[in-house]
């Protein structure tokens, strides 16, 4: 998908960066069997790791693109950042994006930053590139069945271990008892029960087949009879349904376009940062971490000419060119 690629690098760099912020001040950071861990000696440890090099080479970087945004008029509105991560979202299942960044510690305001530095190396190089209707076309045309969106359907279901206890949910529910209340007591899927037994979106063909069977058959609001599957038994509503819709040249051009732009910023994002570090003062103080930043390599004086043949330094006249005696 366009831009999941870029979200996921991304995030892992924001990742790295999270698990090394050292620990200000001192005391026992934690004690084993009575056993101390300072806090000064878990910072000395990471700081000396080597993640510890790319995490101040991304810091360095970061600044340097602020530097270049302010320098170069580029602004990035508080709108261009959530547009651009409802397009990460999207690549997510429903509640995956939140519970990927509560896991990992992160937080919205981490990853706006993220999105900002992104947006802003967009539009330094992609100042130039072009993407004409012909180039978008001819994507299209080889790669329509990658646009298709498939049928989809917004459910919930209890799962339980044995037959008896599905009838006794599917009765439940059919005389009126509250979903969410029979999935929180009778569910054996930890991952739904909690939420009411919802599973969001689900595409054809995403679910163990008698599943997926019975969930793109049942009617809108209607409770399922038991379904059985390897996991167990299955009662099964369906919230809506979404048809599935076949890609156009119309609905895709913006997609498209966003993906070969990409394509051809790729090979130009390196060059652009190193340049940026080549051409910046910047100075560190602690060396351990003097390698990574060298100093550029001094440019070598141009070559001189080689002296035609026959002629001698400063001028003087080859004896092997001298008028024969």
């Amino acid at each position: 998908m366009p831009n999941l690629s870029r979200a996921v690098a991304g995030i892992a760099t924001l990742l790295l960066a999270a698990g090394l912020c050292a620990c200000s001040g001192g005391g026992a950071l934690a004690t084993v069997n009575g056993q101390t861990i300072s806090k000064s000696d878990f910072d000395a440890k990471l700081e000396s790791s080597p993640a510890a090099v790319s995490t101040l080479q991304q810091m360095v970087r970061e600044i340097l693109l602020q530097q270049y945004a302010q320098k170069n008029n580029i602004t990035v509105s508080d709108a261009d950042i959530a547009a651009r991560e409802d397009q990460y979202k999207a690549n997510f299942p429903p509640g995956q994006w939140d519970e990927m960044l509560k896991s990992r510690g992160l937080t919205e305001d981490d990853v706006h930053k993220l999105i900002s530095d992104q947006i802003i190396i967009d539009k330094a190089v992609g100042k130039n590139v072009t993407i004409s209707d012909a180039q978008i076309k001819a994507y299209f045309d080889k790669n329509h069945a990658a646009f298709d969106k498939p049928a989809q359907v917004d459910a919930r279901h209890i799962l339980v271990a044995d037959l008896k206890t599905a009838q006794k949910v599917e009765a439940d529910l059919k005389a009126g008892k509250d979903f969410a209340a029979e999935a929180k007591e009778y569910s054996i899927d930890p991952g739904s029960k909690d939420k009411g037994g919802e599973l969001g979106e689900i595409r054809h063909g995403q679910m163990v087949p008698a599943f997926d069977a019975a969930v793109f058959s049942l009617p809108v609001n209607v409770i399922s009879a038991p379904v059985k599957s390897p996991f167990g038994y299955h009662i099964i509503q369906v919230e809506s349904r979404s048809p599935g819709q076949k890609a156009t040249l119309a609905n895709t051009k913006d997609k498209i376009a966003d993906l070969l732009r990409q394509q051809q910023e790729a090979p130009l994002i390196q060059p652009f940062l190193a340049d940026l570090q080549t051409k910046a003062n910047i100075q560190i103080n602690d060396p351990r971490f003097q390698a990574a930043f060298p100093s550029p390599e001094p440019t070598p004086p141009p070559a001189q000419a080689a002296p035609p043949a026959g002629a001698a330094p400063n001028g003087a006249v080859s004896p092997a060119a001298s008028p024969s005696q």
